[in-house]
């Protein structure tokens, strides 16, 4: 029965847009694909899926320190392994341009973290770990509930940054805020000082970030050398706090969103399992994103008739109304024919602030829950 028992494993492409810093944590390296091991380890068991999946890991240096080429010359290498889908790339910056590269070239289907409507197409997916759109509208609600009137802007040089900023304004208005300036940053960690200190003489209620991360580095220090201690608002780069000690000390103080929220049931019944099977407890938004994302490509490849990218691709448009491990309790995932943002319902963000010990974070406020 050996011979008419062996199937080829299907074959995933994981596409890590970014570089990670020498020393990284081994544990928190391992967060980034156990998740999906696990998921796929149990849909086999349970007869969800009648073969292995296999996981093929790409890590390259695309924006904002490197280039758009390598990450589509990393795509290709993916579909060349012969992946019948990949997860990334999930930076806006190298995920737009990526999109009609997978459109006219490799018609291999792709799922992201992205924030960009533009992103999003025949081809391509999304459960966004936030949205250009989306997040300028939780903050302008978080902002005006807290009863600040005035608002300054810090803007990352980026698409990232230029999409943000362009829906707070409107955000804003919406909600009453005023914004008294405006002043941009480089991409990457860069000195800040005289940025911020134009905002500080127009001594604003608050201060909102508008970026990817890296441009925040020198944000606190900077704020510090004036003394000043503003409320301080963010997007989902608040979820960049995981990659070194460097980025945690900047955006500690920060109030920002995030996808970890210990009240859904379902992301802690997932962690149960997770510590079961890896001896530990990873209390953050990755594991429970990476639940969500091969949750969704189990059930696809389990539902592709034939098991190919075509065939993978119409199967994620059948994925309906899922129940979520991140988010708040409630939200789920589906798909659809022209519906390529998989998580639905105003909770899939929350906010959340940073502990000090550099350890752990604080959940703030839930959109919507008044």
């Amino acid at each position: 029965m050996a011979y008419e028992s062996h199937a080829e494993p299907i074959k995933l492409g994981y596409l890590f847009d970014f570089k990670l810093p020498p020393g990284f944590p081994r544990d928190q390296l391992n967060d980034l694909t156990d998740a999906f091991q696990l998921v796929f380890r149990q849909g086999r068991e349970q007869g969800v899926i009648d073969r292995d999946v296999e996981i093929v890991f790409r890590e390259v240096e695309g924006l904002p320190k490197g280039t758009v080429k390598a990450v589509i010359d990393a795509y290709g290498e993916l579909v060349d392994e012969g992946c019948l889908a990949v997860f990334g790339p999930a930076i806006t910056d190298n995920a737009v341009p990526m999109r009609e590269a997978i459109e006219e070239r490799f018609r291999v289907p792709a799922i992201s973290v992205c924030g960009a409507d533009d992103w999003l197409g025949e081809w391509t997916f999304a459960l966004p770990q936030g949205s250009m759109t989306d997040e300028p509208i939780y903050w302008a609600d978080l902002i005006a509930k807290q009863g600040r009137k005035t608002v300054g802007l810090i803007v990352e040089q980026s698409l990232i940054g230029e999409s943000y900023a362009r829906n707070f304004r409107k955000a804003a208005r919406e909600q009453g805020l005023r914004i008294v300036g405006e002043h941009q940053i480089a991409q990457t960690a860069q000195d800040v000082s005289e940025a911020v200190a134009r905002l500080h003489e127009a001594r604003p209620d608050a201060l909102v970030h508008c970026g990817f991360g890296f441009g925040l580095l020198q944000v606190n220090p900077a704020l510090a050398a004036l003394g000043w201690d503003p409320p301080r608002y963010m997007g989902t780069a608040f979820q960049n706090a995981w990659i070194n000690p460097a980025m945690w000390r900047a955006i500690l103080g920060w109030t920002g969103l995030d996808q970890y929220d210990e009240g859904n049931a379902v992301g802690q019944a997932f962690l149960d399992d997770f510590a079961a099977a890896y001896g530990r407890r990873p209390e953050y938004c990755v594991p429970v994103v990476n639940r969500d994302l091969a949750t969704v490509l189990l059930r696809a490849f389990a539902d592709a008739h034939p098991l190919t990218p075509k065939g993978v691709r119409d199967a994620l448009e059948r994925v309906k109304m899922v129940p979520a491990a991140s988010g708040a309790p409630g939200t789920r995932l589906s798909f659809g024919k022209w519906t390529r943002r998989g998580w639905m319902g105003a909770g899939y963000l929350v906010a959340r602030q940073l502990d000090a010990d550099g350890k752990r974070s604080r959940l703030v406020d839930r959109f919507g829950w008044d």
